[in-house]
């Protein structure tokens, strides 16, 4: 992919991650009854949620399967690997051995840097919010983000995990 084009695409992803924290934070701006249930989200950022910065940094890096870097492509658990592995928090490097890990979550609860699995547990991907997950697709293909809104990955969703670090 051309420089020029994978650095719109980066744009683009952190403008979006960014605008949706923009709106967060004017909400929580709003006076009523709600105000104090809405500051909570003022708080500092969760492991999950700089996480999924992370992963949103990968947009644009080709698929390599076996691979967690972005000097040289990531596969679906390599991208979760590599988002956590910055912050210090050990994860292997396997969707089905990360099935295992963490607590289970509710899909009308999952939070930014969930772990998402789908059926057969070969793809993984990591949540980014309001619907969206972050992934590393399949060969030929660059890590992006996807809807889980009407597409085939919410349809084939079989479980989301939180990590909480040790």
């Amino acid at each position: 992919m051309p420089p020029r084009l994978r650095s719109l695409l980066l744009a683009f992803a952190f403008a979006a991650f960014a605008f949706g924290y923009a709106v967060d934070g004017a909400a929580a701006r709003i006076p009523g009854p709600a105000h104090d249930r809405v500051e909570r989200t003022r708080q500092k950022p969760t492991v999950g949620q700089r996480a999924a910065r992370n992963a949103l940094r990968a947009v644009g890096v080709p698929y390599r399967w076996g691979g967690a870097s972005p000097t040289s492509g990531f596969d679906c658990s390599g991208l979760v690997y590599w988002a956590y592995g910055q912050l210090g928090v050990e994860l292997p490097h396997s969707s089905y051995a990360l099935y295992g890990r963490g607590r289970p979550v509710a899909r009308s609860r999952m939070k930014a840097g969930d772990l998402l699995f789908f059926s057969g547990l070969g793809h993984m991907g990591l949540y980014v919010g309001r619907g969206r997950m972050v992934h590393a697709p399949q060969s030929g293909r660059l890590v992006e983000v996807v809807s889980l809104v009407g597409t085939h990955y919410g349809s084939r969703l079989v479980g989301a995990r939180r990590i909480a670090p040790a």
